[in-house]
């Protein structure tokens, strides 16, 4: 299912592996059709509202301009979330462009500068790493 009613396109579908509360917040991992994993990070009182627990299908959502690239190996870096792909299309304005990737399972949108496309040297087949900040990524109940 789809949420297209959401200017969020970044929709992966998944379900709940685990989850660790803490006062206010808790991480949710998350099990993606393509066999990744992913890590949300939200507030406890949506794990209640959204009734999440092992084994809850569930949509990762994550708006394009959240999304950053990466070209190598990503080491020293606090995001968690990491998703190896390959560039399929770029679309260029101004200012920003639109990069989509193709990771196991699903593709994803990522809003950069076109600054960073040609410093990345971007083009379709480029692979590079999609990343996400935990706290960056929403989750929805299918």
């Amino acid at each position: 299912m789809s949420l297209s009613s959401l200017s969020i396109r970044n929709q992966l579908p998944g379900s709940v592996t685990a989850i660790t509360a803490g006062e206010v917040m808790a991480t949710i991992r998350v099990g993606l059709a393509g066999g990744q994993d992913l890590t949300a990070a939200i507030t406890r009182e949506a794990v209640e509202e959204l009734g999440l627990a092992t084994g809850t299908a569930v949509l990762a959502l994550v708006k394009s301009t959240e999304v950053s690239l990466a070209t190598g190996r990503v080491e020293g870096l606090s995001i968690r979330n990491r998703l190896p792909g390959t560039v399929r299309e770029i679309v260029t304005g101004g200012a920003m462009a639109s990069v989509k990737v193709t990771v196991e399972g699903g593709e994803l949108t990522a809003a950069i500068t076109t600054d960073a496309v040609t410093d990345l040297g971007l083009s379709a087949g480029t692979p590079v790493v999609a990343l996400i900040k935990s706290t960056e990524l929403s989750l929805s109940t299918r």
